[in-house]
């Protein structure tokens, strides 16, 4: 990466710990790419007042030649609940657990994030699918 990562944490304190691992993460993915020019993570904690607990939000921003790729990591509660659940628990709920833990948070952003890239790679490199015409495949039988 041609630039340092730049790490901002909103409604929570720094974390050297969360800092070392965010680093290491955005150093795997030159390995998918080398010309990565900037990377941006925002950290960021809900109120205090936040029902479901801590759920952290990670956004990367991955600067790149041509454009810049945005990964919001959020869970959300409408996501995962039937119209029957969510009648039922409402406001009750807890949606993803496992992202209270900012560390299985960051590594989900990042994942994301170099599915994202790779595929803006594929692109870059022209090995998009061809997918076939339907008219090609009712002609062939």
């Amino acid at each position: 990466m041609e630039l340092p990562v730049q790490i901002t944490y909103r409604n929570m304190e720094p974390s050297d710990a969360v800092t070392a691992r965010i680093e290491a993460e955005a150093a795997k993915l030159d390995t998918f790419f080398d010309r990565i020019t900037s990377c941006r993570v925002v950290v960021e904690a809900p109120h205090r007042h936040h029902k479901w607990g801590e759920l952290f939000h990670i956004r990367i921003e991955l600067g790149v030649p041509g454009t810049e790729l945005v990964v919001s990591h959020e869970p959300t509660p409408r996501a995962t609940l039937s119209q029957e659940e969510e009648a039922v628990l409402k406001k009750h709920i807890e949606i993803h657990p496992e992202h209270k833990d900012v560390y299985v948070a960051v590594r989900d952003a990042f994942t994301s994030t170099r599915r994202r890239l790779q595929s803006y790679v594929n692109r870059l490199h022209g090995e998009v699918k061809h997918h076939e015409r339907a008219e090609d495949t009712a002609s062939v039988g």
